[in-house]
Parts: structure tokens; sequence; C-alpha cells
């Protein structure tokens, strides 16, 4: 047993917009009909299960939350319906920095208030309950949509790490790295709080 596994916990996250529930081998028939959504697999720049995949994918993540690598999450929209994955990983205990990534929300999840109150409970929950001094995003360098959300939310772009990954193709993928400090939480709290408090066109 690991650090990370005393200083990570199973828990279930709910807000008004979203839920957040610890990730089930039974979630899988709700969230492979969730990734035909926009067919989101199809993205070259992304790492997102198809829906024959998706049981290897749950037990991929279920694996590393076991070795206290992550703690993955099924994503759960106002009414209840799945609509995505999202995880803290990378997880450092003894440094107290997580990342939240492997994310993906069905296309009828995108560009609503859910992904912003699901990155506020995130964060709140890293920053206040597991005292965190820093929390990243990490994204394909081509991943223009998940590097402005990134952005939005408040996070300062550290770097470009070149030649980081090998995707599944072959390509090799920069990743853009991106961070919130414990200093700037209070700020990117209230910014996240306004966002979500502000009308949508529907």
């Amino acid at each position: 047993m690991s650090a990370n596994d005393h200083w990570l916990q199973p828990i279930d996250l709910n807000g008004r917009h979203a839920r957040l529930v610890s990730l089930a081998h039974e979630h899988e028939q709700a969230l492979a009909e969730a990734v035909r959504d926009g067919a989101l697999w199809e993205l070259w720049y992304t790492s997102i299960p198809s829906p024959q995949a998706m049981g290897a994918e749950i037990e991929r993540r279920l694996a590393l939350q076991t070795s206290g690598s992550m703690l993955p999450f099924t994503v759960l929209d106002a009414t209840g319906r799945v609509v995505g994955m999202t995880t803290y990983m990378n997880v450092d205990a003894q440094h107290r920095r997580v990342e939240i990534g492997s994310t993906w929300y069905a296309a009828s999840a995108q560009r609503s208030a859910l992904n912003t109150e699901c990155k506020l409970m995130l964060l709140t929950h890293a920053f206040e309950t597991l005292g965190c001094i820093a929390v990243e995003f990490r994204t394909h360098f081509f991943n223009q949509q998940s590097r402005r959300g990134i952005e939005r939310l408040g996070a300062k772009f550290d770097g470009v790490l070149r030649s980081h990954q090998r995707m599944a193709d072959g390509s090799l993928r920069d990743t853009c790295v991106y961070s919130i400090t414990a200093a700037e939480w209070p700020t990117v709290r209230t910014h996240l709080r306004f966002q979500l408090g502000k009308p949508r066109a529907h």
C-alpha cells in the first residue's frame, strides 16, 4: 500500500449541475452510450475509449486506483444521466500534487455549466480537503478546445513537454502543461463561482 492510498480516498462530489461518483464496472454500458454521443474516440489528438473498449478502460483506471496513482470518477448530469469520466491522476502524496485529467464528456454535455462545476468540485476538494499545493492540467498541443477550456478555468500555462508521449497511431504528442497553485486558488474559486452564476444561452 502506497502513501497515496491513505491520502486520496474514494469520494462522491455533488453539485447542482453535476455529480461525480466513484467509477465502477456497472457504469460500463452507460459510459459506452455516452461516448457514442459525438463519436469522441475518433478525435486523433485524444485518448478517449471507444464503446467496445470501455470495459478495458474502466479496468485500467480501477487498477491505477488500486495502485494509488489515480482516483477515477463517473460524471452524471443534473438528471442522473451518465455523461462522461474524469480523474485525479499522477497522484503525489508527498508533494501534495494531483493532475485533473483523462476527462471526456458526451457532446451534448459539452460547453455547459457541467464542466465548470465538475472542475470547481474537484479543485475545491483538492485544495480545501487534500491540502494540495498545486493542481495540474495537461493536454495535447493540438487539442485547442481543451486548451481553451483549461485557460478559462484560470489555470496558468507552465510550458510544453515536447515529444512527451507516443499516441496510439504512433505519432508523438507535445503536451501542454497548466497549473493552479494554492495561492491562486481563492481567486480561481471566485472566478469559477461567478462563471457558474452567469445565465447561459441554450
